[in-house]
C-alpha cells in the first residue's frame, strides 16, 4: 500500500511538536462513513518490548470480521515515551507494515488518539495524513478535555469537549465496561465515528479490528 512521507522521524520532542503544529492543519473532519458500505477495516496497533516495537495491522471483511490479511513489522523503537507524542514512537514501524498492505482498506481504526488530544494530532490523526484515508481514534485513556458521566448502556456516548471544542465522544461500547474515547483522524467527521465505531464491536470492549491488531502486536515474533 502506497502512503505519503510527510517527514523525518528522526527528530527531538521540540521539533516533534513543530511538526504536529504544522501537520494539523492539513486535517480533513470531514467525509460521510457509512457502516453498512464498510468492505474492509483495518485495526492498528503497536507493542513495545525490550526496546523493540512491534506494529501489527489486521485487514477485516465487513461485517463477519473475517481476517484479510496481518502485517507484522518490527524494529528497535526509535523515540522516548513522551505523552502527545506517541506517533514519533510508533510511525517509523507502522509505516513499515502499511508498505506490505495488499488490500485498500475503507477505514482505519487505531489504538490511540485522533484529535481529542492536546494540539489535535494524536496518533490516528497523523497516520491518516500520511495514509491519506479515513482514520478514527479509538483510545483507551483520556489526552484531554472533560465529558458528562456516560451511562452504562452499551452505545451510550457524550460528547468529549476540551478548551470550549467538541473533539470527540466517550463512548460505552459494553455494557459496564470502561468507555472508549473515540474521536475523528481523518477524512471523516464527529458526527459519524460512535456508528463507525460500533459497527466494529459486535462484543468486547475495543473493536474487533484493533482487538485482533492487539493480540497480533503482542505476539512473540516466532509465535
Amino acid at each position: 500500500m502506497q502512503f505519503r512521507r510527510l517527514h523525518d522521524w528522526n527528530v527531538t520532542p521540540k521539533e516533534a511538536v513543530a511538526i504536529q503544529k504544522r501537520l494539523r492543519g492539513e486535517l480533513v473532519v470531514a467525509g460521510r462513513i457509512d457502516p453498512k458500505a464498510l468492505r474492509l477495516v483495518a485495526g492498528v496497533d503497536v507493542s513495545v518490548r525490550g526496546g523493540i516495537s512491534q506494529a501489527a495491522v489486521v485487514v477485516c471483511r465487513m461485517p463477519d470480521f473475517a481476517v484479510v490479511e496481518t502485517r507484522i513489522a518490527r524494529r528497535p523503537t526509535p523515540f522516548p515515551y513522551v505523552p502527545g507524542l506517541l506517533t514519533f514512537r510508533e510511525g517509523p514501524v507502522l509505516e513499515d507494515a502499511f508498505a506490505a498492505l495488499a488490500s485498500e482498506p475503507d477505514l482505519f481504526l487505531v489504538d490511540g488518539a485522533g484529535i481529542a488530544h492536546p494540539r489535535r494530532l494524536g496518533v490516528a490523526a497523523h497516520l491518516g495524513l500520511i495514509l491519506d484515508r479515513p482514520t478514527v481514534g479509538c483510545a483507551k485513556t483520556r489526552l484531554c478535555g472533560t465529558h458528562d458521566p456516560v451511562p452504562e448502556a452499551r452505545g451510550a456516548a457524550v460528547p468529549l469537549v476540551d478548551r470550549g471544542e467538541e473533539v470527540g465522544i466517550v463512548l460505552r461500547t459494553r455494557a459496564g465496561v470502561a468507555p472508549l474515547f473515540v474521536s475523528p483522524g481523518h477524512r471523516c467527521a464527529l458526527s459519524d465515528v460512535a456508528a463507525a465505531v460500533m459497527a466494529c464491536t459486535p462484543r468486547w470492549r475495543l473493536p474487533e479490528p484493533i482487538r485482533r491488531a492487539h493480540e497480533a502486536a503482542g505476539r512473540e515474533p516466532d509465535a
